[in-house]
């Protein structure tokens, strides 16, 4: 610690300089250090990872975080003035959305639980409780051996609920008003803050593009596909919506059946069951948020949840929110990382999370 005076001098890189009238060693820090903290010297991001306390100390990295910080009190805002309701639903479960494909076990008491995939089921339940609008920030997990740029295996989600609505134009409508919303109040704070980041908060005006999937296929030159998008696909599509739109954020709408069979819950078209009323959200070619309308009439609900090879029986305390009266409803869950990610232009998710978990790393 360092007391003195500070004065104004122009040799100094910030125009200030302290003039020492004291000073204390309160701890010692060893040397050599594993990685620099004030110079330029770059190092791999493994080695940032090991040392990860250090490398938090960089004004650099906490400028990520303030951020984070500053996006998610705008996310935060803007569903407060919508009328929402924060919520915080269980992350051990007897049983997944998805079933168990990318679920983590977990020793509970005498049996058997898991780490919650998303609060989905939670989400619906609350609607049929009437809450009609909530919206959640928290972890979830997923157990897929990804090894990419853009995955993690605990990540932060935001999520949402919406209740009577005519049709997921409306969840589509309100997701964009709350992701422009959220641009809007970052940029004046991160402006405050002198965070460097502020210049890179986009401003897009609504509507966002709205591009079908069979269009995304035919960019593609595989008009007629069902199969699911890749990150190479992702960023083909988000070429063409920035050649011909002009916009960074759009969304990718009526996704095939097909692909969202194992998501029991997403409604299906009644003019087209082979399509979903299911959407992504785009920004510059990586997918940050995925949502639809919900399938809300028990009985399809429950032909969903058998066609996914999974049992009903399993989903009694799911189901019994639908027995007494749902009405139609949707919602999405946005990767809060990922936005992070693609506003600041970092190469890898794992620089969005204070302390990033994949299939190799637990520590620090």
């Amino acid at each position: 610690m360092v007391v003195g005076t500070v004065k104004r001098s122009e040799k100094a890189n910030r125009g200030v300089e302290l003039i020492p009238a004291s000073a204390e060693v309160v701890a010692r820090a060893e040397v050599p250090l594993p990685l620099g903290v004030v110079d330029k010297v770059g190092a791999d991001l493994n080695t940032r990872l090991d040392h990860r306390v250090l490398d938090l100390r960089k004004p650099a990295v906490r400028a990520i975080f303030e951020l984070r910080t500053v996006m998610l009190a705008g996310c935060r805002d803007a569903f407060l003035r919508r009328g929402f309701l924060e919520v915080a639903t269980p992350k051990l479960l007897r049983q997944g959305a998805e079933g168990g494909a990318t679920l983590f076990a977990v020793d509970y008491f005498d049996g058997r639980a898991y780490l919650a995939q998303s609060p989905q089921l939670y989400k619906q339940m609350l609607i049929g409780a009437g809450f009609e609008r909530v919206f959640e920030i928290a972890p979830a997990f997923r157990a897929e051996p990804s090894d990419t740029v853009r995955h993690v295996t605990e990540f932060s989600s935001l999520d949402a609920e919406v209740g009577f609505i005519d049709s997921v134009e409306d969840v589509r409508a309100i997701l964009e008003g709350v992701v422009v919303d959220t641009f809007r109040f970052a940029r004046p704070e991160l402006e405050r803050r002198g965070n460097a980041y502020a210049d890179r908060i986009p401003e897009p005006t609504t509507p966002f593009p709205r591009v079908s999937f069979a269009q995304c296929m035919e960019w593609l030159g595989r008009p007629g596909s069902e199969t699911d998008l890749g990150t190479e696909d992702e960023k083909a599509i988000g070429e063409h919506v920035e050649r011909e739109y002009g916009a960074p954020l759009y969304f990718i709408t009526d996704f095939p059946t097909a692909i969202k069979a194992g998501t029991f819950y997403a409604q299906r078209q009644d003019a087209n069951p082979r399509l979903t009323y299911y959407f992504d959200l785009d920004f510059k070619g990586l997918e940050i948020a995925s949502g639809g309308a919900r399938e809300h009439r028990v009985d399809r609900l429950r032909q969903n949840i058998e066609t996914a090879g999974l049992d009903p029986e399993n989903f009694a305390g799911y189901l019994e929110a639908f027995r007494f009266g749902m009405p139609p409803h949707g919602g999405w869950g946005l990767g809060v990382d990922r936005m992070v990610q693609v506003v600041a232009g970092l190469s890898n998710i794992r620089e969005a999370i204070l302390f990033p978990r994949d299939r190799y790393r637990l520590e620090p």
